[in-house]
């Protein structure tokens, strides 16, 4: 799929066009759904979400009915209706101007270096902490640098290179889920289950607050291959089929291991930074070691399996970042090339036919994430981690404000480009998905801005180690967010250049199409 059949939308410059030209068609089926299975399954929100108790469970089920298929629908059809490079920012941009487009892709495209430099890096130096010896100071700073420029090596390299990586990640979902379950079972026979009871299930609105955010950000990620459409084999053919296995088997494998954690773990040790971590520990003593009331110690064949999941589970962390990264950073280089960013943005190499300097540019903004967030927290991991994931989530909740309503807007303003996949029911169904899907990431937003909206009392809801800190949290969220709307800003600016280009070229379009 190439854009020369959207010539008539006035989409892309001819430096674009030229630019486009690097990219190499190696997207597959197996390839894009390995993706999404990356892109959706983030063991770092499993802890935040057990951390919750058994409403887990409970609202992951309701968000499964009322956000997850709509959503699903949704980029289905906008995948197959407008298989381009950079989708998101593509769909928003016809639907509602360019300004719109920019500041979409922009928050779009920071959540991603903001969450591999936050969240994913200090889970997985969490996960090594617990399973190997603790890192110090030094060493836990040598750790994230190497994660994070291992994860943005990945996204330079050409996609033929990077999706091993990809597929890694997806393959050792699978096998780390089926093996824990499988032990599970083995230690539930041996020792019974500890952990909650059907009243804990009750649903109630200090954790519906606390949960919605978390699960929105858990289970948004349909839309990460179309921002590859132009390097896909056959979008149209298979954006459909990707997005309902990839629906399906993510509530299998976020269902089964939240539910088997807080079953199996006694409620002191389900925190928000180690949970999963624990279970594994405390489970996996079937093997070789003991548990005590302060934690589990692993021996023999117990500690070596050990060993073996936080390997595995490392690289499912190092997975989701290239996932989302080799998406977002295609979205923003696309987004440059349409004036709404420095030109140079949009660069794609010759050699990799990757957005280079947008790849290292997010590697950079993930080590300063890194730092910052590091220096805010004086240390504190748990701190760290919910200040992070916070801004990460907010920041991609708000990209999705304006993706989730171009489903309806293109539905009147292009209602002539052929949809191999359109949802049924009319535009009466088309706004009622647009609607919810919006509502949701409204939702999201301002409970991720404002933990605890709602609930009584609000501040109940501030992350771990924020306590009696309302006021000091929300500057964390609100001033780097400003940060970022400002050079966006700033940036769009600098794109007034390759804009001119843009609309010579689409006034040009216009006129031959009303020649012809």
């Amino acid at each position: 799929m190439t854009s020369s059949e959207f010539s008539s939308l006035g989409i892309d410059t001819p430096s674009a066009s030229r630019e486009k030209k690097k990219l190499r068609v190696l997207v597959g089926r197996v390839d894009a759904l390995a993706m999404i299975v990356c892109a959706l399954i983030g063991f770092d929100t499993f802890g935040k979400l057990t951390s919750e108790g058994a409403q887990a469970i409970t609202w992951l089920v309701f968000m499964g009915v009322v956000f997850f298929i709509p959503y699903g629908l949704l980029c289905a059809e906008l995948g197959t209706a407008f298989p381009l490079e950079g989708g998101p920012y593509v769909w928003v941009k016809l639907a509602f101007g360019r300004f719109v487009a920019a500041m979409t892709a922009l928050l779009y495209w920071i959540s991603n270096p903001l969450w591999l430099g936050g969240t994913l890096t200090i889970t997985a130096i969490a996960a090594f902490d617990s399973f190997f010896s603790p890192l110090g100071p030094l060493g836990r700073y040598v750790f994230a640098l190497l994660f994070i420029w291992t994860a943005v090596a990945a996204t330079v390299f050409t996609f033929s290179v990077g999706k091993y990586v990809v597929l890694a990640g997806a393959w050792a979902r699978v096998v780390l889920i089926g093996f824990f379950t499988f032990t599970l079972l083995v230690y539930a026979a041996r020792h019974g289950v500890h952990g909650v009871v059907v009243r804990d299930f009750s649903p109630s609105l200090n954790i519906f607050t606390a949960t919605t955010p978390i699960l929105f950000f858990a289970l948004v990620g349909f839309e990460l291959p179309s921002e590859a459409g132009e390097e896909m084999v056959d979008a149209r053919r298979d954006v459909p089929v990707i997005v309902a296995r990839g629906a399906l088997g993510t509530m299998l494998m976020y269902g089964v291991p939240i539910l088997a954690v807080l079953l199996i773990l006694p409620t002191a040790q389900l925190t928000s930074l180690g949970g999963f971590l624990n279970a594994v520990k405390l489970i996996f003593t079937v093997y070789g070691g003991h548990a005590t009331a302060a934690g589990s110690t692993l021996t023999g064949a117990g500690l070596l399996l050990g060993d073996f999941v936080a390997v595995g589970f490392i690289i499912t962390l190092l997975s989701s970042g290239v996932s989302w990264i080799m998406g977002g950073n295609r979205g923003w280089a696309v987004a440059a090339l349409d004036g709404a960013a420095p030109r140079s943005f949009g660069v794609i190499s010759a050699t990799y036919g990757t957005p280079v300097v947008v790849d290292l540019v997010a590697g950079v903004v993930a080590t300063i994430t890194m730092f910052l967030a590091y220096w805010l927290a004086s240390g504190n991991a748990a701190k760290y981690f919910s200040v992070v994931l916070g801004l990460a989530i907010s920041t991609s909740a708000m990209a999705y404000l304006a993706i989730f309503p171009a489903l309806t807007k293109l539905r009147y303003s292009h209602a002539d480009v052929a949809r191999p996949f359109r949802i049924r029911g009319g535009r009466p169904v088309a706004w009622l998905v647009s609607m919810v899907t919006t509502l949701w990431a409204l939702v999201a937003t301002i409970g991720l801005l404002w933990p605890g909206v709602g609930s009584s009392p609000a501040d109940a809801s501030l992350p771990t180690g924020w306590a009696g800190q309302r006021w000091r949290f929300e500057l964390t969220q609100a001033l780097p967010l400003a940060v970022t709307l400002l050079v966006g800003v700033i940036w769009y600016a600098m794109g007034a250049a390759t804009r001119r280009e843009v609309n010579e070229s689409e006034d040009y379009t216009a006129a031959s199409r009303n020649a012809a």
